[in-house]
Formats: C-alpha cells, sequence, structure tokens
C-alpha cells in the first residue's frame, strides 16, 4: 500500500467503534478503512455517507446496488472493491453467477431490464469519455422514480471516489471472495 496503516489504538476513541463493527462482520478491520481513518473526521464523514446509501429502505433493489457497486470496482480496477463488493453482491444475489458475468453483462441473459439499466448507467457515470444521453435519461425515468435515481447515482458516484481512492493507493484485496485476474492493457 501507498500509505501505511497504523495501529487501531492510535485512531481517536470516536472512529474506533466503526473499526470494531467492522472486525465483527468481516473478521478483521478493512484497509481502507484504516487509511480513511488517519483523516479521522473525513472517515466518519464518509462512513455515514455510505451508510445512507446502503440502508435497507433505499429505494434501489439491494442487488442492483451491489451489481453497480461490482461494476464501478472493476472497472476502476480497485482489486479491494471488487473482492468486498463481489462478496456482499454473491450474498445478496444467492448466487455467484451475476459476480462470474458481471464484466460481460451486455452478452448474458441473467440480469433483468432493470439491472441492466443500472448497469448501463453505472458505465456511463464511470467512464469519463461517456455522457448521460437524453435517450438514457428517459429509460432511466420510465423505470425508476426520480427520488431512486438521485440515490443510484450518488451510490455510483460514491462507489467511483471509494474505488479510486483505494486503486491511488493500492489498497489489496483482504480474501473476501475470488476475483478475476486484472485485464490486459495490450490489444492481443
Amino acid at each position: 500500500m501507498l500509505v501505511n496503516e497504523k495501529n487501531v489504538n492510535e485512531y481517536p476513541v470516536f472512529i474506533r467503534p466503526f473499526f470494531w463493527r467492522q472486525k465483527k462482520k468481516y473478521g478483521e478491520v478493512l484497509k481502507p478503512g484504516l487509511l480513511w481513518g488517519r483523516s479521522p473526521w473525513l472517515f466518519s464523514t464518509v462512513a455515514m455517507l455510505y451508510g445512507a446509501l446502503d440502508r435497507r429502505r433505499s429505494p434501489i433493489d439491494p442487488v442492483i446496488r451491489s451489481l453497480v457497486t461490482v461494476r464501478v470496482s472493476q472497472i476502476n480496477w480497485c482489486e479491494f472493491c471488487v473482492d468486498i463488493n463481489s462478496k456482499t453482491l454473491m450474498e445478496r444475489a444467492g448466487a455467484q453467477v451475476k459476480v462470474d458475468q458481471l464484466e460481460f453483462w451486455r452478452d448474458s441473459n441473467i440480469y433483468t431490464h432493470e439491472e441492466r439499466l443500472a448497469i448501463e448507467y453505472c458505465e456511463v457515470m464511470t467512464y469519463s469519455d461517456l455522457q448521460v444521453s437524453d435517450e438514457l435519461a428517459q429509460r432511466l425515468k420510465a423505470v425508476y422514480s426520480e427520488d431512486a435515481i438521485v440515490e443510484l447515482t450518488g451510490l455510483i458516484a460514491f462507489q467511483n471516489l471509494s474505488s479510486k481512492f483505494n486503486a491511488a493507493l493500492n489498497v489489496p484485496a483482504q480474501g473476501f471472495c475470488k476475483i478475476p485476474a486484472q485485464p490486459s492493457t495490450t490489444n492481443d
């Protein structure tokens, strides 16, 4: 990693409960938390934002939330994010197949119309050379409420922040699931 983590006891007392919950849920403290924790107020703000986006009463289906977080993570090649978000997607979808085929979702018939639309939207938001077209906006409005579109947009933007942060700091996967090899950067 580009920046070293500190011992948990070196972080301010008010963020240690976050670490305790991570350890309880995942069996260990998450490395990105230890890095964000170097700026405690920033960490707290990011954690609260994520909690708001991934709450149970979100208007966005949990599987769709996980699909877009994994896809953004794949695009930004964040090993940690692909690892942990794929684990969550497997739990929410009840199957590995949605993880395995996500990179090639356009050629797969396992995704619902709503899932495909959300994945397409996340790609358009994530690739900096693309823009949300009027046609895509109309298709989104035909499926999702305006409140849901705002939440979906916020989630995709948050995952871009998170995955770019982790990728830049070279945060490794923590072994939550099997992740694919990094895509080749050469044209074969």
